[in-house]
């Protein structure tokens, strides 16, 4: 890790454990210009002539003839906007004179050990011996404008975080209409493009196409970052694999709208850009005032996917997640939605909870149902106070009621909506998020509450922590079921209306510090209609979110495939549920959805009074599998062996531990083949040099849960030549192999 500059070739170069970054200043003007990134270089040497300034048209400084060609093919660090430069812009303006054009000039830098807090943003975070910071300051001088450019290194892992704060030092107030995170120009190089897309119970499957001419964007629009599109990209070589070629991964910090970009231009250059959405976003900057656009991601991996997958996740775990859960394992809990919906009262709950004590699952969460008069999905939201007809006694006695069976109590919420038939909205209908004089769209029979207004703030959290101080609880999961529409507050000005989508954000970000600060040891689980709000943001605040409402095995292969690409395992809230699957009809082994999961957070979504002996006789199996690996699943290195998206027979990954003593692999095979035999699947991550043991794992009850077998194995024979996975009978059958060093 660190960063030089090198006064003589105005260049500044960024270290990472395996990778350089090179940015250039060029010409008197001080055009800043990206140079290089990929591979750790051992000096500076001929890298500025990697920016083409040698070329015709050169600098402005020698052809102030042709300024825009060369606008039009420098590769900037940080590119303006309407001023020669016709590929996508990352910030753009509009003055009070209506002019909207930007040119950011280098002007000075700072290096500096450590990172700034970002104000009232999530971010990674390190100590000052982990991260290393450079500073750019930028200016527009015909604006008077001021755009800081900052990009953090860790020690740890190949990641760049990058960030944009814009400050107004002009007398005259100025809109920002575009801000990007971050901006990358690079050579095409016959690259790829990986993206993220779905929709409701079909989250994150990926996308792989050649990326070609033209703009390719994904983005949302919807206030949060959403099923559908991800904000994620990666550009990558053709022929890059798991395990070889070139990857370049790109992710936001940030949990409401966004655009990821990638631009291949007349040139051959491909632009990548990350920021806030620029639709329907317009800041105003009087005088004096900053703002501070959320980080944006970089890695660079020469080991192909898997390189950029291992990147991602060291830096999610060491630098974003903050939970004193990261580094633990989590209590295995049983939530009663699938169980009961909103049937249910006190005494339902105790039976599922004494059932599931006998077994062994540590705590019950309560979802949705416990308040107002929330008999249906139609009421109630707002109304943050127990329902007594339902729960007799109150809060307070059902929890004691839990702890006394010795275990742990959680409780759901979804803090950011108001239903229109509550007392909340009775009593404050202008807390709605709408648009004077039109008719409001609804989702689920439900506004969403203009929690960028804090007095609205101050209302839901004191309601909640009211809830909280009233009873044993020691987990939370926050829902959010609705996009944002009609976007209109009754408070903000007609000129700072664009600034609604972003200050929605902002408020849930604070509402959930003011609470995690009010409850530091509070287990917080995510949650937005399943994986809607499942980024980088929300890791800040919580170690887990929901990865969907989706918990059929079969379909969470391809969901947890892509969501753990670049999130580690730890943060996938994952599920045991019954059969027929509630979302899918299918049927499933017991097993299966026991070891699928394994590779997430681990609980159960079901009534286990109404399981069958043979299923209520695996469950405390599986949680003795769960006590068994779950240090291993959290805190190892992933790698991908073979991917059901892409073969549509068979799922395959492995988890190894950091000091490569040992390793679990997961198989499952989706779909049984005629006149099929054994299958080879090569491992990866192992130590070479060392013999393995392997050890059968088994859930079957009145068997040892591992069994270990005569093979033994040279860690290179695995990764080299493979080994063997006999054929299984029938569909959706899974097996787990651990690995031992001997």
């Amino acid at each position: 890790m660190g960063i030089i500059f090198n006064e003589k070739e105005k260049l500044f170069k960024l270290d990472t454990p395996n990778t350089s970054y090179v940015i250039g200043i060029v010409g008197s003007d001080g055009f800043l210009g990206h140079a290089y990134y990929g591979k750790k270089l051992s000096d500076l040497q001929g890298v500025k002539d990697l920016m083409r300034i040698y070329e015709a048209p050169f600098t402005p400084d020698t052809n102030a003839r042709d300024r825009l060609s060369f606008l039009d093919c420098f590769p900037t660090e940080y590119s303006g906007h309407g001023v020669g430069d016709y590929r996508e812009s990352s910030i753009r303006v509009k003055t009070a004179a209506g002019h909207s054009a930007v040119q950011p000039y280098y002007v000075s830098h700072e290096i500096y050990k450590g990172k700034r807090k970002l104000e009232g943003l999530p971010a990674t975070f390190g100590a000052e011996d982990a991260v290393e910071t450079l500073a750019i300051t930028c200016m527009d001088p015909a604006l008077n404008l001021q755009m800081v450019l900052e990009y953090s290194v860790f020690a740890d892992t190949d990641a760049i975080a990058r960030s944009v704060k814009v400050t107004n030092l002009d007398e005259n107030a100025l809109y920002l209409e575009k801000v990007m995170s971050g901006c990358l120009d690079m050579d095409n190089r016959d690259f790829d493009l990986i993206t993220l897309h779905g929709s409701w119970a079909r989250e994150r499957h990926m996308q792989r196409l050649p990326l070609g001419c033209g703009k390719h964007s994904v983005g949302s629009l919807r206030g949060e970052s959403g099923h559908q599109e991800h904000p994620f990209m990666a550009v990558l070589e053709h022929t890059a694999t798991q395990t070889r070629g070139d990857v370049y991964g790109f992710h936001f910090v940030y949990s409401g709208n966004f655009q990821a970009m990638a631009e291949v231009n007349q040139f051959n250059q491909v632009r990548v850009l990350m920021g806030i959405q620029p639709e329907d976003f317009c800041w105003k900057l009087e005088k004096g005032e900053s703002f501070q656009a959320p980080e944006m991601i970089m890695t660079y991996s020469a080991n192909g996917i898997g390189g950029m997958s291992r990147s991602f996740h060291e830096l999610y775990r060491n630098h974003l997640i903050r939970s004193p859960y990261k580094n633990k394992k989590r209590p295995i809990l049983i939530n009663n939605w699938e169980a009961t919906y909103f049937d249910f009262n006190e005494e339902k709950l105790l039976d599922i909870a004494k059932e599931a004590s006998q077994m062994g699952i540590e705590m019950l969460v309560m979802d949705d149902g416990w308040f107002g008069n929330r008999c249906d999905d139609n009421r109630a939201l707002g109304d943050w106070e127990v329902n007594e007809d339902k729960l007799k006694g109150g809060l307070k006695k059902l929890v004691d009621g839990v702890n006394a069976l010795g275990m742990e109590f959680g409780i759901w919420f979804e803090p950011e909506m108001i239903s229109p038939e509550s007392k909340l909205y009775e009593e404050h209908p202008d807390w709605a998020i709408a648009i004077p004089g039109r008719t409001p769209g609804l989702a689920r029979n439900q506004f969403v509450l203009d929690i960028s207004r804090k007095e609205v703030r101050d209302c839901i959290v004191e309601k909640i922590c009211k809830v909280l101080h009233s009873a044993n609880i020691k987990y939370v999961k926050w829902d959010m079921n609705r996009p944002l529409s009609d976007i209109g507050s009754a408070c903000l000005p007609a000129d700072r209306q664009g600034e609604l989508y972003h200050r929605f954000v902002l408020g849930m970000y604070e509402m959930q510090e003011r609470m995690l600060s009010e409850f530091p040891d509070l287990l917080l689980e995510n949650c937005s209609g399943g994986g809607a709000r499942f980024d980088p943001g929300m890791l800040y605040y919580s170690p887990q979110i929901w990865c969907s409402d989706d918990t059929d095995a079969i379909e969470r292969l391809a969901i947890q495939e892509s969501t753990s690409m670049i999130y580690p395992l730890s943060s996938m809230g994952a599920h045991v549920s019954v059969c027929p699957n509630h979302t899918v009809g299918r049927n499933t082994p017991f097993e299966t959805r026991g070891y699928v999961a394994l590779a997430g957070t681990f609980g159960y979504e079901l009534d286990v009074t109404k399981l069958s002996e043979e299923d209520k006789a695996m469950v405390p199996r599986q949680v003795a599998m769960y006590h068994q690996f779950n240090d291993l699943v959290r805190e190892g290195d992933y790698y991908r062996i073979a991917s059901y998206q892409e073969n549509h027979l068979y799922d395959c990954f492995q988890v190894v531990s950091k000091d490569k003593k040992e390793s679990l692999v997961f198989f499952v095979q989706v779909l049984g083949e005629p006149n099929m035999h054994s299958r080879n699947i090569r491992l990866q991550g192992l130590d070479e040099n060392a013999e393995y043991a392997l050890w059968d794992v088994t859930v079957e009850p009145g068997k040892e849960l591992l069994q270990e077998t005569e093979v033994s194995v040279k860690g290179d024979t695995l990764m080299y030549a493979g080994m063997q996975v006999q054929r299984m009978w029938g569909d959706f059958k899974a097996k787990l192999f651990y690995f031992k060093k001997k």
